[in-house]
């Protein structure tokens, strides 16, 4: 394979990853996850391009580091440690600090430990891959690619939390997050349309078990759902998203329930699963609904939720030209995509519903006024394309 680049997505419970070609884009060649880490009945599922995916084997991973140890022994027995150049890691919250992928140092790594308390749920393993992937292949380059450096630009009137200014000063403000998303949205929105739609009003739509949005001018992000945490803004799968802070200082005080007790409330017990009482997966609930009024209401608070944010988000540009749909929600749930976009024509939104039920790139009626857009979304590519980057920069060994 020659130079090749892994790019690893670490979870508390899970790791995605894939391993690319040399090419201008670097071309996707094996890919899989790693499952239930930690837990009982762990296993890792690989898929080579053009083939179909093979089953799920069982392996040992009592944590991160042992999770990553069983992956970079799998591919070395695939295709052999020697063909990778460098690894780029998909780091979940880079803090005020890291605007920028970051060729990891041990410098960057003490400053992530000391983001941890920021992000409890995804750092500590991230710091875990890294280095069990440095113990393994010391001489390999590793990148961080950081999901809110793509926020970096946003106006300080959209990044301020209405809180005491001290708070502020002290890195409580709005980060947002799927920024690895959005910036291979952008580059994408440019290669399959124009340069010139790419830099007008865009409103990225990233709906998946986590969903946000993003507001886009001039490739500049100007506004964004999530906030501090990824708890914030659209309803999702198990995430409330917005929420009455009154209700959990009421729940403090009514059930004495502890940070923790509510910090699971809120990320793995709300959203589409506590409306439903039954899944977080939309499917199911759009299969549900005709005869479960929970699944009815699940799908209809999430849609309308989703359709208040596009009109916040197209007050925050002054109008909007376009509007993207990505992730495994956007890409493939045509009732939700039209149930959003009902009843905003006055934003010039109209769907033309042929082009929506078979999925077509360009789904908006001739007469909108506004382009809506289906994009396949893929952060292991975009984290591919940085480290790509990254390393061209590294200076060259001097030769013999």
């Amino acid at each position: 394979m020659g130079s090749s680049i892994l790019t690893l997505n670490g979870g508390s419970s899970s790791i995605k990853f894939a391993l690319f070609a040399p090419g201008d884009p670097p071309t996707r060649c094996t890919s899989g996850k790693i499952e239930r880490i930690g837990q009982s009945g762990t296993t890792l599922t690989t898929k080579t391009a053009g083939s179909a995916a093979e089953a799920p084997r069982p392996i040992e991973a009592a944590d991160p580091d042992s999770a990553a140890r069983q992956l970079l022994e799998w591919l070395d027995r695939r295709v052999g440690l020697t063909s990778i150049t460098g690894i780029g890691h998909r780091i979940v919250h880079g803090g005020a600090r890291y605007t920028a992928t970051q060729l990891v140092t041990p410098a960057v790594v003490d400053e992530l430990r000391r983001l941890c308390p920021l992000d409890p749920e995804h750092l500590p393993g991230e710091i875990a891959l890294i280095e069990g992937c440095g113990r393994r292949l010391p001489t390999v380059a590793q990148v961080a690619c950081f999901d809110t450096a793509f926020h970096r630009d946003l106006p300080r009137v959209a990044a301020l939390l209405p809180l005491p200014l001290h708070y502020f000063e002290a890195g409580i403000r709005r980060y947002g997050f799927h920024g690895i998303s959005y910036a291979y949205l952008m580059e994408e929105l440019a290669r399959v349309t124009s340069p010139q739609e790419a830099a007008g009003r865009v409103i990225l739509a990233h709906l998946g078990n986590g969903a946000s949005m993003a507001a886009v001018h001039e490739r500049k992000c100007v506004d964004t759902t999530m906030a501090f945490t990824p708890t914030a803004g659209l309803v999702m799968g198990t995430r409330s998203g917005d929420l009455d802070p009154g209700v959990l200082v009421h729940l403090v005080r009514s059930e004495q329930l502890s940070a923790d007790a509510l910090d699971e409330l809120v990320n793995r017990r709300s959203g589409l699963l506590g409306l439903s009482e039954t899944s977080a997966d939309v499917r199911d609930l759009l299969d549900r609904r005709a005869t479960d009024s929970r699944a009815r209401d699940a799908i209809a608070v999430f849609c309308y939720q989703a359709r208040k944010w596009i009109g916040a988000m197209a007050a925050a540009l002054g109008g909007v030209d376009s509007l993207v749909f990505a992730g495994g929600i956007g890409e493939n749930s045509v009732e939700v995509r039209a149930e959003i976009c009902q009843a905003l024509d006055f934003l010039g939104i109209r769907l033309d519903e042929q082009r929506n039920a078979r999925g077509a790139g360009l789904i908006s009626a001739d007469n909108a006024c506004c382009a809506v857009r289906v994009i396949h979304t893929d952060e292991e590519s975009m984290i591919a394309r940085d480290v790509k980057r990254i390393l061209a920069e590294l200076p060259r060994p001097p030769s013999t």
